[in-house]
């Protein structure tokens, strides 16, 4: 009898699994799932993705369970020891493959190497599937035959070579007979230095997933385009968490926008077209975290930045942590991170545009905090999406394009709903005056001033970015 050792990782689902559907082929699948806490921490997840992780595995052991497929656990410190860890289940199950869905961050590349090295040496399978993105890292290329640094060509070859073998769903297996191999308790999570939010704020599993893309398609999809940018509205498809952790998978996605949109996802509804372009932005970024791998070492995809005089600045940097740098649209929708474990995508680029610019300091260190508290953190759309707003990366915002906070949010939240909600201090003002809160109206609220103006800041910033040319 064949065993197949099914290793999951951001794919914490049953149903459209490349990998499983593969181990299924082959005969009985025992599924086992390594936690490395230590090394996750080490590059920074903190207690939101964490605890988001762990129940999302909790409710795949479940699905397993309706197929008979029991699901081993085991705790390792480090990426290092997966090969070892690995091994020493399969010999103990006597299973001859191991199959996985690959990962692209460089840390998780070497660790997936290591680990075919292992078992191929051990005279075992192991093989890995591309089943998070529609065409594998060096698939799509420039004329040149480079990876695209840039978005819309990317897409533009994307939507071109698209067809039914990258939409087509893998089967979900069927039941199995049971082995006589009892799955696993999954241990709890250790005390962690921060406190993870309300689990109810964001269910894990693929059935959750399932239920808020019927509803984003049903209710919100056809107006994703014209909605996606104001966060009191509820606009957005709230499906980043799910993706990033695999709870479901992007062919899940597009399939359902194919049978809403005429069976088109270029075209059609602009809503939806919008919103698939956003799947395609994901799929970009992993590309690049393959092609530009010094954007996984910390270093920006423009090289010519290397050199950028960013500042010391704690006092400033903790103001934005925590909401109080003056600027209501920053500070609301830090507040809504801290409080929520996910931040509106309009806001993610207003925040992070304010910390690399406004206060000039590194993006790296706004990368990591929203990395530490993202229920959704991802490391390659995290990265691009940071990148962007500092003028370091790929499809970078021109060094000269700094967003005014205070007309960010007089043009998306025009009546200041949003501010209202994460800043009741300023709820009683006027609505119009609630953007740039006027200090003879705050009275005796306790609300601070705008901690740098923003016109010396766009000058300071551009200051740091035209040294760079002078260089």
């Amino acid at each position: 009898m064949t065993l197949t050792l099914m290793w999951f990782r951001s794919d914490l689902r049953i149903t459209d699994n490349r990998a499983l559907a593969a181990a299924a082929r082959r005969g009985p699948v025992v599924a086992v799932y390594l936690r490395a806490l230590p090394h996750w921490q080490r590059h920074g997840h903190g207690a939101n993705p964490l605890d988001f992780r762990a129940r999302g595995v909790a409710a795949l052991k479940e699905s397993l369970a309706g197929l008979n497929i029991p699901l081993l656990h085991r705790d390792i410190d480090d990426f290092r020891e997966a090969p070892a860890a690995l091994l020493a289940v399969a010999r103990e199950l006597d299973a001859d493959a191991l199959h996985f869905n690959h990962e692209y961050p460089l840390d998780e590349q070497r660790r997936d190497a290591a680990v075919v090295a292992a078992f191929r040496e051990a005279g075992l399978e192991a093989r890995g599937f591309h089943d998070a993105v529609a065409f594998p890292p060096g698939e799509l290329l420039t004329g040149k035959g480079d990876y695209y640094g840039v978005f819309t060509p990317f897409a533009r070859s994307w939507h071109r070579q698209l067809g039914s073998e990258q939409l087509a769903l893998s089967d979900t297996p069927a039941p199995q007979a049971t082995m006589g191999i009892a799955a696993e308790a999954l241990p709890e999570l250790p005390a962690l230095e921060d406190s993870p939010i309300d689990g109810r704020q964001w269910p894990a599993g693929e059935g959750p997933a399932a239920d808020r893309l019927e509803r984003f398609l049903r209710f919100r999809g056809r107006h994703y385009g014209r909605q996606r940018d104001f966060p009191a509205i509820r606009g957005t498809s709230e499906l980043s968490p799910y993706l990033a952790l695999g709870m479901i998978s992007h062919r899940q996605c597009l399939q359902a926008v194919l049978a809403e949109n005429d069976g088109s996802l270029a075209e059609g509804d602009a809503g939806l077209v919008a919103w698939v372009n956003e799947l395609v932005w994901r799929e970009f970024y992993r590309h690049v975290a393959v092609g530009f791998p010094q954007v996984c070492r910390h270093r920006p995809f423009q090289a010519h930045t290397e050199g950028l005089a960013w500042r010391n600045d704690d006092e400033g940097f903790a103001a934005w942590c925590e909401g109080r740098t003056g600027y209501p649209i920053v500070d609301a929708a830090m507040r809504q991170l801290l409080a929520t474990g996910w931040m509106h995508n309009r806001l993610r680029m207003i925040t992070a545009m304010f910390l690399s610019k406004h206060l000039l300091i590194d993006w790296r260190r706004g990368e990591a905090f929203f990395m530490r508290h993202l229920v959704d953190g991802e490391f390659c759309a995290n990265n691009g999406g940071w990148q962007w707003a500092a003028s370091t990366g790929t499809d970078a915002a021109p060094y000269f394009r700094i967003f005014n906070p205070t007309t960010q949010s007089s043009r998306f939240d025009p009546d200041g709903i949003f501010l209202a909600e994460w800043l009741p201090a300023l709820a009683d003002l006027p609505a119009k005056a609630r953007h740039a809160p006027p200090r003879d109206l705050l009275g005796g609220v306790d609300y601070p001033p705008p901690i740098v103006d923003h016109k010396a800041a766009r000058a300071r910033a551009l200051e740091a970015f035209k040294a760079l040319k002078a260089d």
